[in-house]
């Protein structure tokens, strides 16, 4: 087995690892429950990649990517549901129809994306996956039957919250402005207070999340996407305590002989420089 430019070679390694009699002992025993979570990990480092404007980790971030779609589709295929051609043929079935502007006939193309037709063909892919489902006799409604169910339950839980509330807010469910969102924070957080003072573990929890939730709704009426605000947090938590580091090294110290006062102050001095 040598290694190639062409997809089907990476097809066949996949099929080679979870060969039942000559594979690898890791690969067979996987499922689809198990591998999701490198899935979702893997697309995380794509995008860390890319934060980082590294295109030497991006190219092999973005194989491994790949080897999770091929590994997804190897277990959909040894279980008789579909095949790697299948999600290939899918997703340019659906680019295709989705830019009529682009790969329409002649009149398609010189009309331009007209006003409404997104909404158009979106709502005809619907009715075709609902059709496809009930021929294979599966539920039609394939994420739940109500109006917020077809946000995935696998998103991160900020983007998630995003994501319902936008949606609410599409019939109307939604405040008006900003501000009595902050009332709503400064209510939960009461709420919060009060599980503390009693010494509720699960109404602190729920509470929390009631807070990170209004937090979030606040950011989506001032613009602010919660979860690049946090990323970006994350990056100046980092970048300064690295600062308090390289001070403690630079005499003599490490951060686990120093003092809570004396990592304070050199984290006030990585505040004035960045």
């Amino acid at each position: 087995m040598k290694p190639s430019r062409d997809v089907s070679r990476l097809i066949e390694i996949m099929a080679a690892l979870r060969d039942p009699k000559t594979g690898c002992p890791w690969d067979i025993e996987q499922n689809f429950s198990t591998i999701a979570p490198y899935t979702i990990e893997e697309a995380y480092e794509v995008a860390d990649a890319i934060a980082r404007n590294d295109m030497d980790d991006l190219r092999d971030e973005l194989g491994d990517l790949l080897l999770q779609v091929v590994y997804h589709a190897q277990m959909a295929e040894e279980a008789y549901e579909f095949a790697f051609g299948d999600v290939v043929h899918a997703i340019t079935e659906k680019m295709i129809r989705r830019h009529p502007h682009v790969f329409g006939d002649e009149k398609a193309r010189s009309a331009g994306m007209a006003k409404g037709m997104w909404e158009k063909i979106k709502a005809e892919e619907k009715a075709l996956k609902r059709e496809t489902r009930l021929a294979r006799g599966l539920d039609p409604e394939d994420h739940g039957r109500g109006f917020l169910d077809g946000v995935p339950v696998a998103l991160p839980a900020l983007t998630r919250a995003l994501k319902l509330q936008e949606k609410a807010a599409r019939v109307g469910f939604d405040w008006t402005e900003p501000g009595p969102i902050l009332d709503k924070i400064e209510e939960e957080i009461g709420e919060l207070r009060e599980a503390l003072s009693v010494g509720d573990a699960a109404a602190m929890k729920d509470e929390f999340g009631d807070v990170l939730f209004a937090l979030v709704n606040l950011g989506r009426h001032l613009k602010i996407d919660s979860e690049a605000a946090l990323s970006g947090t994350n990056e100046k938590f980092r970048s300064r305590f690295h600062h308090v580091e390289r001070a403690l090294n630079a005499s003599g110290r490490t951060l686990d002989a120093s003092s809570l006062d004396e990592m304070e102050e050199l984290w006030q001095q990585a505040k004035k420089v960045s």
